[in-house]
């Protein structure tokens, strides 16, 4: 369970993508299949906690960083 939410976390068994600076940096698997969260985990610590982010907060996000607003 995440702390403090009441949510069961799912395990990411699949990403929908991965993120990093492609010299073994940072890395981010981000999972698919869950319509009002977006799980994210650190790739290099899979048994580490997983983070969930509401939908529209994680498309705010994503959208930012596209714009280079982050």
């Amino acid at each position: 369970m995440q702390a403090g939410t009441g949510v069961q976390a799912p395990r990411l068994l699949r990403g929908r993508g991965r993120a990093g600076n492609g010299e073994g940096g940072a890395c981010l698997e981000v999972a698919d299949g869950f319509p009002s969260v977006t799980p994210v985990r650190d790739s290099k610590r899979p048994e580490g906690p997983t983070l969930l982010f509401g939908a529209d907060g994680w498309a705010a996000f994503v959208d930012a960083v596209r714009e280079g607003s982050l």
